[in-house]
């Protein structure tokens, strides 16, 4: 049997998924179905004084017309699972609007009809007396003691403050002997997965069983939040997730479209599907990033790091979703990044607007955390002259100091940072780029080189960080066959853990990989599991595999035995044969014994039938991936545009089961991020209209921005679990933005540009360029 884990093995789910043999929810068809369309606020904050529902009511093929009022005590809150500090202000969620609207797109009626057609139709018979409240949109003005108050009830828009220190960071300002400052606003961003949500519900009142299948991330979270807010037991809901195209953090939800429909379904007594619109994804699924903040850094002039200290207004929208209030804790966690960095200090003001909330978008926290320090790291090496290469390897942690515990107590696993940065800087041939730049700069030409070192924290758990459990769990059964069966709680939307997962098994048990089956996405399958992201899909899941595995191999080594007639420790496994070690002509296949251990005859007592095993993995830590991003690109300083002449992404995800997954995960983060450092931004106007509500408004990059992408790995195992694996699912989206804009402003040195907040579209850069050409900073 050959070697699977390491190998770039193909993945075995892209067959049924390139031919369009896959099964998305908006494939799900069932008898007597009807369609829900959902009318959203136009407003971004208003009082309902009144609906008027009774024409869309009597048009022919409309089932139901209900309202907020309808819903009030059949249908429960919106839970958030995240609760930062004890003093967390937490607005209301009703599925739809009672007495006001809060931003544009809050749903306020729902509609039930023969088709989605009649149903879209009859959204526009029903009249909605609003009076428009003044509202806010801008989270530092909504701190003004003026501002238009969102939740009155509340009686303010801050939502609460959190404070994360460690070391201190007084002294350290004190004795710097260089203080860097620097404004920051990293853009609200739509993360855009490329399936829209989309729920189908159907209730069995013989069973008393509600069926969900839902495009979501997490379906055990869902059926346990959703059965909660329907007032079901868990036991009488099951969540199914089939194919999911695309997540991003935001099918990362419980959203009230989900109870909305079960409750429909179960009120109706007949199927109920609800397909979201790309508007609708735009207004109503949440958005990511929105912070903005000032960040100082204290330094000796030798370049070495003494303190940061960042003070930062977090945009919540107008309610939470699951873990609003979380993320930006994240990036409080990481603002060490891979610096010795004696002392730290991140104090945040989250507050309520009039918008749609934001939430865990690829990456949650930790890419504004690596943007705000590789943006200092950058800033402070131009203002004390030193080479950015350099001011980083100065600062590293070392790798004989791992495990390394940062000042505000993050304990890093593993890690090589400076063999990273060593590595890129070969790659992309940076000394040579440097002599290139001066000679440019002679011609007139703006090259610059942009580097980024980051670490993210991955491989969410340990459960006592976890708003809801950081484990996971996985069954793997060998049926009579020899055929295995792994059924996992980690749920993907195009990572690619069937391959993963079956490469894992393959190779543990010595079977052909054409043998395992890999089973997610459906709760009653499925014993239990948290779900995919924060890159915790191998770290966490492969490892519930791993161990479950190991636990049915060894209860087939045991079968082997018996049957072998030999001790059990006198058992060897030999690729797809159990040998016995003192006579090798003793064998028995694998299918031998699969096919023994549902015959049990003349077994011993103690021995149970079957090889079935499953596993709960809890970590005892998170895992800490690294890496070094580098970027060259090229500025027109008459026109603004930029672009991208090299770029080398060397990263450390700990062990590495499958290449191409890491591969393809390295560069679909990168271009993503590139989506972010280059063109993407959410705008609101001050009425709190979103502007950019379309993807002609929106642009994302296509494979034509994308630029050529070099791609290596440094590996140092993660010891917090027995694969070493460490995540990767959002690193390129984390060292990729601050490497893109370091590059952009190493580009513009030469004309006073210090700074340009993202997305530096080629407006945005030719203003700036102007602004310097006039003496000011841009």
């Amino acid at each position: 049997m050959p070697k699977l884990v390491g190998q770039a093995f193909k993945r075995v789910e892209d067959p049924r998924l390139i031919t369009g043999e896959g099964q998305y929810v908006d494939d799900v068809q069932l008898p007597r179905m009807c369609y829900a369309a959902i009318l959203r606020s136009p407003y971004a904050h208003a009082r309902v004084r009144g609906i008027d529902t009774s024409k869309a009511e009597k048009t022919n093929g409309v089932v139901a017309v209900l309202t907020g009022k309808d819903i009030v005590g059949k249908i429960g809150p919106l839970p958030c699972a995240a609760r930062p500090v004890p003093e967390l202000k937490t607005p209301t969620h009703y599925a739809l609007a009672v007495n006001k609207v809060y931003f544009v797109g809050h749903p306020v009626a729902v509609v039930v009809a023969e088709d989605r057609y009649l149903a879209r139709d009859a959204l526009d018979l029903i009249e909605v007396d609003y009076e428009p409240l003044p509202a806010v949109t801008d989270p530092e003005q909504a701190l003004r003691p003026d501002a238009p108050i969102v939740h009155e009830d509340l009686g303010t828009n801050l939502a609460f403050e959190w404070k994360i220190e460690g070391g201190d960071v007084d002294a350290a300002f004190a004795q710097a002997e260089v203080i860097v400052r620097q404004r920051f606003v990293n853009q609200r961003l739509i993360p855009v997965p490329m399936e829209p949500r989309c729920v189908v519900a159907h209730w069995d009142a013989g069973k008393q069983l509600l069926t969900l299948w839902t495009s979501t991330q997490i379906p055990h979270l869902v059926r346990s939040l959703v059965a909660g807010m329907l007032n079901l037991p868990e036991t009488h809901l099951r969540v199914i997730a089939p194919d999911v195209g695309g997540g991003f953090g935001q099918k990362l939800q419980v959203y009230v479209e989900e109870a909305l429909m079960g409750y429909l379904a179960i009120h109706l007594d007949r199927p109920v599907k609800w397909t979201e619109t790309r508007r609708e994804n735009f207004t109503a699924s949440i958005h990511g990033r929105d912070q903005v903040g000032v960040m100082e850094l204290a330094l000796q002039r030798d370049g070495t790091i003494l303190g940061l200290r960042y003070e930062v207004v977090a945009d919540m929208g107008a309610y939470y979703q699951l873990l609003t209030p979380a993320i930006p804790t994240l990036t409080g966690l990481m603002l060490c990044g891979a610096y010795k960095l004696p002392a730290v200090r991140m104090t945040k003001k989250a507050v309520f607007t009039n918008k749609m909330s934001t939430d865990a978008y690829r990456g949650a926290g930790r890419p504004e955390a690596t943007f705000l320090l590789e943006r200092m790291v950058d800033l402070a090496a131009k203002e004390l002259g030193i080479d950015p290469a350099e001011i980083r390897r100065k600062n590293f942690i070392q790798p004989h100091e791992f495990p390394y515990t940062t000042p505000h107590g993050i304990t890093y696993d593993s890690g090589n940072y400076e063999a990273a940065l060593d590595r890129a800087l070969a790659l992309v041939e940076y000394d040579r780029w440097r002599k290139e730049q001066q000679e440019a700069r002679k011609q007139g030409r703006y090259i610059g080189i942009g580097i980024s070192s980051y670490v993210e924290i991955c491989g969410m758990g340990p459960s006592k960080a976890m708003p809801a459990g950081g484990w996971e769990s996985a069954t793997v059964r060998i049926e009579p066959s020899g055929k295995v069966i792994v059924l996992t709680g980690a749920h993907p939307h195009g990572q690619g853990e069937e391959t993963s997962f079956t490469q894992i098994v393959a190779e543990e048990l010595g079977v052909n990989p054409e043998d395992v089956k890999v089973i997610h996405g459906d709760t009653e399958a499925v014993q239990y599991g948290i779900g995919i992201f924060g890159s915790r899909g191998l770290a966490v899941g492969g490892t519930a595999v791993y161990m479950a595995a190991q636990r049915v191999k060894e209860k087939a080594r045991r079968v082997a035995a018996f049957l072998l007639g030999v001790a059990e420790d006198e058992v060897e496994q030999v690729d797809s044969k159990f040998v016995s070690k003192r006579d090798p002509n003793k064998t028995l296949t694998f299918q031998q014994v699969a096919a023994a251990a549902y015959d049990p005859k003349n077994y011993p007592p103690d021995m149970e039938p079957g090889l079935v095993a499953t596993a709960f993995y809890e970590p005892s830590n998170f895992t800490f991936p690294s890496g070094t991003h580098i970027c060259v690109c090229e500025v027109d300083i008459e026109t603004g545009e930029v672009k991208i002449l090299r770029y080398v992404a060397v990263d450390d995800c700990g062990k590495v089961v499958n290449p191409l997954l890491v591969e393809g995960q390295i560069i679909g983060g990168i271009v993503q991020a590139f989506g972010q450092a280059m063109m993407e931004r959410c705008v609101y106007d001050e009425h709190g209209q979103l502007l950019t509500g379309e993807l002609t408004d929106y642009p994302i990059p296509k494979a034509h921005n994308a630029p050529k992408i070099t791609v290596d790995r440094v590996e140092t195992p993660s010891p917090v679990n027995p694969l070493g694996a460490k995540g990767v699912g959002e690193a390129g989206t984390i060292g990729a933005t601050p490497a893109f804009i370091n590059a952009v402003c190493d580009a513009l040195e030469p004309l006073g540009i210090r700074h340009i907040d993202m997305p530096l579209t080629p407006a945005r850069v030719w203003r700036a360029i102007q602004q310097a050409r006039q003496g000011r900073q841009p």
